[in-house]
């Protein structure tokens, strides 16, 4: 449960207009500090400003490829928190300048103004990785480790909530196909993580209950293949659909073509990272680097599903207050 902090602090969220950083800026809010989102476009970052009060939450111009607006959004900060990553890669925003290179330079601009660091990742970053997304990750985590020795990385698996990019997905999907597609079987493991839960540890990181230097992964209470997720998804819709599977090699020749679109829905980088599971590491459990090691309460997916994904339910079924 939150906390009012007894001394508040000015802490700078690069990316804090995306999923996890709208929960993150209201987790923070709550603690009393004060919240300056950076990031490409400040006014999509208006509708953050109600989670505080008048004040308390600022939006910025940030461009993780130009170093001076970086340097800018981090004055007098007391903690950087850098969110910002891409799942596809278009135009000058590539895996290596904004995961990479973006990550070195929101290190050097923190240790430039003496502030913390904690730097979002994903369970999966690998510098040997065939997947540009996972080395470029990895490689990003090394930048800021160099650069600012006692930052703290954090690693989700899959991150669920009402504005993800999978579950809402593939929902919509289901409204308008009989099938779903199981690519490479739907064997991929995953730990899906509440979005609240992801936000409370980022909170932590900024009371300092999170150790410097390390490395925390954070999957919620369950282990599922893709399969099983994409069962939970038709649970909390009440459809049914059947299951195609295919083949890593149809997967590929469906992702040239998918990938050309503006906004892919499949990447050939994506169907590589998909080779590889998704879950906590037996180091990190081990360590107590993880969501029970920080004594946060995990959310499953049974509870949180149903919350947000019943405007895919079929007509005539149960609405959002009548669930509630």
């Amino acid at each position: 449960m939150a906390t009012i902090s007894q001394k508040p602090k000015l802490i700078t969220i690069f990316g804090g207009n995306g999923f996890v950083g709208r929960h993150l800026v209201q987790a923070l809010t709550k603690r009393g500090h004060r919240v300056r989102v950076a990031c490409r476009n400040p006014n999509t970052a208006i509708h953050l400003q109600p989670l505080g009060n008048v004040g308390q939450v600022q939006a910025v111009q940030a461009n993780l490829r130009n170093r001076a607006s970086v340097d800018r959004a981090v004055e007098g900060a007391d903690h950087v928190i850098n969110l910002v990553g891409i799942l596809y890669e278009s135009g000058r925003q590539s895996f290596d300048a904004i995961q990479h290179f973006g990550a070195r330079a929101v290190a050097e601009a923190a240790r430039a103004a003496g502030a913390k660091l904690t730097h979002g990742s994903a369970i999966g970053a690998d510098p040997e990785s065939d997947s540009d997304y996972a080395r470029t990750k990895a490689l990003g985590e090394q930048a800021v480790l160099e650069t600012v020795k006692d930052a703290v990385i954090i690693r989700p698996s899959i991150v669920f909530g009402p504005e993800d990019d999978f579950f809402n997905r593939f929902a919509n999907m289901a409204r308008f196909s009989p099938f779903l597609p199981l690519i490479g079987g739907g064997e991929t493991k995953f730990q899906p993580v509440y979005v609240g839960d992801v936000a409370e540890a980022y909170a932590r990181s900024v009371d300092g209950d999170l150790e410097g230097g390390q490395i925390y992964e954070l999957g919620g209470p369950e282990v599922l293949s893709f399969r099983e997720c994409l069962e939970e998804m038709l649970e909390a819709t009440y459809r049914k659909r059947w299951f195609v599977s295919l083949p890593w090699f149809v997967a590929r020749i469906q992702a040239r073509i998918l990938q050309l679109l503006p906004k892919p829905m499949l990447t050939l980088d994506q169907v590589k990272l998909l080779k590889t599971d998704n879950v906590v590491s037996e180091e990190a459990n081990a360590a107590g680097r993880t969501l029970d090691g920080l004594g946060i309460q995990k959310h499953s997916l049974a509870a949180i599903l149903p919350t947000y994904l019943w405007r895919y339910r079929p007509a005539g079924q149960f609405t959002r207050k009548q669930f509630l």
